[in-house]
């Protein structure tokens, strides 16, 4: 990297001035990143490094077609500009088509609000893993198997494009994730927690309430009996309504997703009714302190808030300013790329249910026999279908939290859900804990939150 950012901007200024005549568009985009990545299994390390990385990108397009060139070198990257540049133009037969945004010139630091991970030395924070793998494994001797992670990031982006944008930006991320399965007889079962911040060192250290749940949860589900499979009416908590908006309809408002499959994007047509009037959601960066915050996105458009479904109806989705321009609508702020390795593609930010009226209690009443589920164990999506298992449950008995209950899986299709929901609950948390995946781009940080939500006609999948 220049040593200097006037060094770094008068570089990037006339190898943009020399190339850029050649083609529709140009980006050139500089890195460096330093992390921790520590992973322990029970008492086995599995994984303890810090790593720095240095390199950068070349974005290339013309008639349509894009060239993508990365190095790590940067005295190749006038090497790298023709690669990118021939691809573009070996590719191209269309037209170029992204959508207008203002250049600007600009240097943005997320600040921290305590302590830089950095100065925590590497066997500081394999004692904070150690601590949290003997805190799992002492909530009781039928926990046979522990996993603690541990990693955190510190990226510094530089992007400069021949429209005359120059943007700076730094940020540092963290995250923690925890595991205990407990064992009896035949019966296993596994509790998790994952947490994550930009904000400070801290924020990791003093979670042992939180470490130990996972283990207890683990450790009761172990004399719960199965939920009986059927079609319930389900309360769900915060953190599943979170799960849910993020993986089950978050996805499908990618633009990107939509225009690459019509089918889709007739199905997401703007104006078209999903939920009832109350429902509201929305999704971005915009939106300080959250792991899916930041100033300008990838291709240097300002982060924004999209609101996706107002009043129940679809208004809104996700861009990047090749997507809003095929589609004739607004850059959202939306293209992000894991790192220098890959191109920018949509992506969610912090995606969140907007708080609803229902106090939470009046969530369950008049439900004769349902289910109330907590947490996240695991899920997965295919298109619009869904399954969730939660991380605990209980049954609703005459609008009353009963016998706790295991093996809680929430399936459906996204839509039909959406339409289901009959009441939001007054209630809201941010789920900082998020990292998605998309296009082979995975742990990509992102937030999501919610209210708690009433939704009729689950299938809940259990014993038969």
């Amino acid at each position: 990297m220049p040593t200097t950012l006037a060094d770094a901007q008068n570089l990037l200024s006339d190898l943009i001035a020399r190339y850029s005549e050649r083609v529709d568009y140009l980006m050139i985009r500089l890195e460096e990143a330093e992390g921790t990545d520590i992973l322990l299994r029970g008492d086995k390390v599995e994984t303890l490094s810090e790593g720095i990385s240095i390199g950068g990108h070349i974005r290339a397009c013309y008639k349509g077609g894009w060239g993508l060139s990365c190095f790590n070198q940067l005295s190749t990257i006038k090497d790298r500009i023709e690669e990118a540049i021939a691809a573009a133009r070996m590719v191209g037969d269309e037209e170029t088509l992204l959508a207008p945004i203002d250049p600007v010139q600009v240097v943005c630091n997320l600040p921290l609000v305590g302590t830089d991970p950095r100065k925590i030395s590497l066997s500081k924070k394999k004692e904070l893993c150690d601590r949290y793998t003997e805190l799992l494994k002492s909530v009781d001797r039928r926990i046979t198997t522990t996993s603690v992670r541990y990693g955190d990031s510190a990226q510094r982006v530089i992007i400069a494009t021949s429209e005359g944008t120059f943007i700076e930006q730094s940020w540092v991320d963290m995250e923690m994730r925890f595991a205990a399965t407990a064992k009896n007889g035949e019966t296993v079962q596994t509790g998790r927690e994952t947490t994550g911040s930009r904000k400070a060192y801290e924020d990791l250290t003093n979670l042992d309430e939180q470490v130990q749940s996972a283990a207890q949860r683990a450790i009761a589900a172990l004399s719960l009996p199965s939920v009986k499979g059927n079609t319930y009416t389900v309360v769900i908590d915060p953190i599943l309504t979170g799960l849910f908006v993020h993986e089950a309809f978050g996805h499908l408002s990618e633009a990107d997703m939509a225009y690459e499959n019509p089918d889709l994007l007739e199905v997401m047509t703007i104006g078209r009714r999903f939920g009832p009037e109350e429902l509201q959601i929305f999704d971005g960066a915009a939106p300080e302190g959250h792991r899916g915050s930041y100033f300008y996105d990838d291709e240097g458009t300002p982060a924004t808030t999209t609101q996706l479904i107002k009043d129940g109806i679809l208004v809104g989705r996700l861009h990047s300013r090749e997507t809003a321009g095929k589609l004739d609508e607004t850059p959202t702020g939306n293209a992000r790329c894991l790192n220098y390795h890959f191109a920018p593609i949509v992506r969610m930010t912090n995606t969140w249910i907007e708080r609803g009226k229902t106090p939470v209690e009046d969530l369950f009443t008049g439900i004769k026999e349902g289910v109330y589920a907590r947490n996240w164990l695991g899920g997965m999506t295919n298109g619009e279908m869904f399954t969730f298992s939660a991380g605990e449950a209980w049954m609703i008995r005459n609008g009353k939290i009963a016998e706790p209950v295991r093996d809680v899986t929430l399936s459906g299709n996204v839509f039909q859900t959406l339409a289901d929901i009959e009441a939001i609950g007054d209630d809201f948390y941010w789920d900082e804990s998020g990292g998605c995946g998309k296009g082979g781009q995975n742990g990509l940080s992102v937030g999501c939150g919610g209210p708690s939500l009433r939704i009729r006609d689950v299938v809940v999948g259990g014993e038969i």
